[in-house]
């Protein structure tokens, strides 16, 4: 059996929304420091795949608005060929990842990550990302702000979309 043909690498692209301002600002907002607003997306089969308003979306590797990743974790290796992949995406899409069931910080790029590197690689995405939301609101500004920042929809562009059309 051909090792490079049957396993593909996973990674797991990480950008800071706050350009480095949540590390400066935190501090004195939520009295806790803070090392960014994390966006993640999943690169596999050389495509990036994430969640956010508007659904399930892809790229290129670094081609969203946002640039190139502040920094790239190395998930592991999956069996998953493209194909059945991407019926899963699609399946997804059409459920549980819909653009209106986001919501940034229940149901956003980071749970979707987590779900997908759990299905492609049995390990779920490093616990300061999937743990930053409950971070923020456990500070009083936090639960101030959150009627606001429910409203807030991310939506980092890619060219490919997963969405089921309604």
């Amino acid at each position: 059996m051909d090792q490079d043909n049957t396993r593909f690498d996973v990674k797991l692209y990480v950008y800071d929304l706050s350009k480095g301002m949540a590390r400066q600002l935190s501090p004195a907002l939520l009295g806790k420091q803070l090392d960014g607003i994390w966006h993640t997306a999943i690169v596999i089969h050389n495509e990036e795949f994430f969640f956010g308003g508007e659904g399930i979306s892809s790229c290129p590797p670094g081609g969203t608005i946002l640039g190139q990743p502040n920094s790239i974790v190395d998930l592991g290796e999956t069996e998953v060929n493209e194909d059945i992949f991407m019926s899963y995406l699609m399946g997804l899409g059409e459920s549980t990842y819909r653009g209106e069931n986001y919501k940034l910080f229940e149901h956003n790029c980071n749970t979707f990550s987590n779900e997908v590197a759990q299905f492609l690689t049995g390990s779920k995405i490093p616990s300061y990302i999937t743990d930053l939301p409950s971070e923020v609101l456990s500070t009083p500004f936090g639960q101030a702000l959150l009627p606001l920042l429910n409203s807030v929809a991310i939506s980092p562009s890619g060219s490919g979309s997963f969405n089921s059309q309604r």
